[in-house]
């Protein structure tokens, strides 16, 4: 994980980082912010260099750029963070990507993995929220990914060990959702937003 710390001009509103383990609800919590609050939020599209997958659309997902225009992005300190999962994969939030949604009188939210959403708060510090999607039990989120019926038995006890791993640094969070039934897990989240208005 590779880090800019020259942002402190990039933002004054509050902005809101997501993580959860697999199967937790992660993107139903941000949709639902998207949903009661459209004038609120944005989410923010992050680059990578690997190709879109099936459906994937330039822009909304993702911002699918070269391994050759990231490298120059990098080079013209144009990230907020970035990683390199691999050689020639590469992952980033792009500092214009915040200043967009704020232009727009928006506030930002980040979907992000567990590891990448601790970054980012460290990095932004007090003008971040971050929030936890949290499971009410390991085995309650087993049941979830195999009702999903798209998932190997064999991916889902890799999803669930990385969940067991992630669940441990929770503690890094300023808040946690216990997803246990989503009228509950939407009560808390809408309470977490207002109390930041």
């Amino acid at each position: 994980m590779y880090s800019n710390p020259n942002i402190q001009h990039l933002t004054s509103n509050m902005i809101y980082i997501f993580c959860a383990p697999s199967g937790s609800g992660k993107s139903t919590m941000v949709k639902h912010l998207l949903h009661t609050y459209p004038n609120q939020f944005e989410l923010s599209v992050s680059c990578t260099t690997r190709p879109p997958r099936g459906q994937e659309v330039h822009g909304k997902e993702y911002y699918f750029i070269s391994v050759d225009e990231f490298q120059e992005r990098i080079k013209n300190n144009e990230f907020i963070e970035y990683e390199q999962v691999y050689e020639g994969l590469y992952y980033g939030t792009l500092k214009e990507e915040i200043t967009r949604i704020e232009k727009a009188g928006k506030q930002v939210l980040f979907d992000v993995d567990v590891k990448g959403g601790i970054n980012l708060k460290r990095l932004l510090g007090e003008r971040a929220t971050s929030i936890f999607i949290c499971p009410p039990s390991i085995d309650e989120l087993r049941r979830r990914l195999i009702g999903r019926g798209d998932t190997s038995p064999e991916m889902i006890e890799k999803r669930i060990a990385k969940a067991a791993i992630e669940m441990e640094d929770m503690q890094h969070f300023d808040c946690i959702v216990t997803n246990d039934t989503l009228a509950h897990a939407f009560e808390q989240l809408d309470a977490i937003v207002k109390s930041n208005i």
